[in-house]
């Protein structure tokens, strides 16, 4: 398994269109609650509520998308995904030079740009198990975290930098065009994609949209990875608004010092990403996710002791880099294990409901972890957050179950 394989010129471009738009996203992040600010004189409470509504109201949204997604051929709607979040990202720049921009067209923007992210990666994991050999899925899904980790390190800099220079919507439009890009290199990819197996579909059925939680729910492996992920996740994303205020209000971080301490560790997730294919022939799927799994929910709780100066520096970077690490080795085999246990003809629906639910759990824990602040305090929240997350590794699966992918192999890698 070696992690330089050629995984074939398709896969190449599929992977070029991923980078693009992961670095575009790296450009613009944190573009619209700056725009909130500087733009629209938005307060505190405005921008948290940009940031959780649009998550949540985006999973609700995409919740008919998993199986709408499920009964299309796969290419079309990744290309759809990509073009309808350039429209809604660049109608920003748009009524910003018109003088016409809003909080509530941000507040729109946000959430179809939301719910296209989830239609889009449901419909690019199931292209990813029809495209490459199941032997090589983690490969491809660890090229996938590497670049998404460089992206990571590299675009909010550069971010910055640009909205420093050129005005608060510039990172929009960067944003904007990487998706245009990205539907130019799927187009690019070629070949032909079969028709999935049901293709008439006059009415989503109930059954249909709960298909996705049904299996997982159902499945020995996958539920307890489910429900590990959407706890840690939401429990580190909501830490993050909270650690942003003890570090640049409490404690005095100057601006280009918190983005050093975040950027720096991302160099932790490209070694990780790297190594998760060699882990697991070495030692196998189970017992990387069960390791990495456990080791990610130790770091988060030191950064409640975190100082002003270099020693608060030091700290925040030592504990994000084995945190970016330990994430870095365990998405990809995740993703991978995901695919494992999936049948192909319900992939899409599977990855919508997860992503679906992740994003629910993030913008709830981040309103509930907002009020805890409020009552208490940045630091204290962000130790409870620490602590709840050393219980985390109970809900990882105990025994290792082979896959039970029992449908066909999609025709598809053609």
């Amino acid at each position: 398994m070696a992690g330089g394989r050629a995984l074939g010129r398709r896969f190449g471009w599929l992977w070029a269109a991923y980078a693009v738009s992961s670095y575009g996203t790296g450009f613009g992040f944190g573009a619209f609650p700056l725009i909130a600010v500087l733009v629209l004189d938005s307060g505190p409470t405005q921008v948290a509520a940009l940031a959780a509504a649009g998550r949540a109201v985006g999973a609700v949204v995409a919740v008919p998308l998993g199986p709408w997604v499920e009964f299309r051929r796969k290419r079309p709607v990744m290309v759809a995904m990509d073009l309808i979040r350039f429209a809604a990202l660049m109608s920003v720049p748009a009524a910003f030079a018109l003088g016409r921009l809003t909080f509530s067209q941000l507040l729109v923007v946000s959430v179809v740009v939301a719910a296209a992210d989830i239609a889009f990666k449901s419909a690019s994991g199931a292209y990813l198990k029809a495209l490459v050999p199941r032997e090589d899925l983690l490969i491809a899904n660890g090229r996938f975290e590497s670049t998404t980790w460089t992206a990571t390190a590299v675009g909010p800099p550069l971010g910055g930098a640009a909205i420093a220079v050129f005005g608060p919507v510039t990172t929009v439009v960067a944003d904007a065009v990487s998706y245009l890009l990205s539907a130019l290199g799927i187009r690019a990819i070629g070949g032909r994609e079969p028709l999935p197996s049901r293709t008439v579909t006059p009415r989503l059925r109930a059954r249909d949209l709960l298909e996705g939680w049904r299996h997982i729910l159902a499945h020995p492996t996958l539920r307890p990875l489910f429900l590990n992920s959407i706890v840690v996740n939401g429990l580190i994303m909501a830490s993050g608004p909270l650690l942003a205020v003890l570090l640049l209000d409490r404690l005095g971080f100057a601006p280009w010092q918190y983005g050093l301490v975040f950027a720096a560790p991302c160099v932790g997730g490209l070694v990780g990403s790297r190594l998760a294919h060699r882990l697991v022939a070495r030692f196998g799927q189970h017992k990387v996710l069960l390791t990495a799994g456990t080791l990610r929910a130790c770091w988060p709780l030191g950064l409640a002791f975190v100082q002003p100066g270099v020693p608060g520096i030091v700290l925040v970077i030592a504990v994000q880099l084995g945190l970016v690490t330990c994430c870095g080795v365990f998405n990809p085999v995740l993703a991978t294990c995901r695919l494992d246990h999936t049948d192909p003809d319900r992939v899409a629906r599977t990855l919508s409901a997860w992503s679906v639910s992740s994003s629910a759990a993030i913008a709830a824990l981040t309103a509930v972890w907002g009020l805890l602040a409020a009552i208490t305090s940045a630091r204290t929240a962000i130790a409870v957050a620490g602590v709840l997350l050393l219980t985390t590794p109970l809900l990882l699966p105990r025994r290792e179950n082979a896959p039970r992918n029992t449908g066909k192999r999609a025709a598809s890698r053609t």
